[in-house]
């Protein structure tokens, strides 16, 4: 049985059909798209844990999540590193994408210097304000977790794994247990998504 690549489902990004334009690789199928993406966010993984990455500079900026970006789906799309340019049913309007990035990112770097919050709940809270903003035209969930996870290990944390590494990108229970703790910390709650990130 195969799967429509473009059907809507609960969990992705609706595309524009520009946007499925800058599609790379020749896929049918969403399961396809699933596993290159898998493959190409693994190998972005490998390079950001790497002792030289942690160490950079300018880790935990706009700069830095965007380049990450890149690299998670250049062999994807051709969109990748790029913000959208297209309005979406969630996040931030396209105008203000920029400045909320970097807002994010500059707010994190203060819980990290004056100790506002324990590291992962910092981690955590990137996390949150970058899936609610949705900078990218798709991938903003992995991202912010990734990026969350590059944090922590930068700062030699506890790795966070995020309901016991499951696929939080396929339906089910435990990304239904993730969307409902993402929408406690949208009403300022966060204890729930903390939990998750380090069950």
């Amino acid at each position: 049985m195969t799967t429509d690549l473009f059907q809507s489902d609960d969990h992705a990004t609706e595309l524009t059909p520009e946007e499925r334009l800058a599609l790379i690789p020749s896929i049918t199928t969403r399961a396809e798209l699933n596993q290159v993406e898998r493959m190409n966010i693994n190998a972005a993984r490998v390079w950001a844990m790497r002792r030289r990455s942690l160490q950079r500079p300018d880790l935990i900026t706009d700069a830095f999540a965007r380049e990450l970006h890149l690299r998670m789906l250049n062999h994807v799309w051709r969109w990748a590193g790029r913000f959208r340019t297209t309005e979406k049913n969630l996040g931030w309007e396209v105008f203000r994408l920029t400045e909320g990035v970097r807002n994010a990112f500059d707010d994190a770097r203060a819980w990290l210097d004056y100790s506002t919050y324990p590291l992962p709940e910092v981690a955590v809270r990137l996390h949150h304000r970058l899936v609610a903003i949705h900078p990218w035209p798709n991938g903003n969930g992995r991202h912010a977790r990734l990026m969350a996870d590059i944090l922590v290990a930068s700062r030699d944390g506890e790795v966070l794994t995020w309901g016991a590494r499951a696929d939080l990108v396929a339906t089910g229970e435990i990304r239904a247990c993730y969307i409902a703790a993402v929408r406690r910390a949208d009403a300022g709650d966060f204890t729930a998504l903390v939990a998750f990130a380090q069950s």
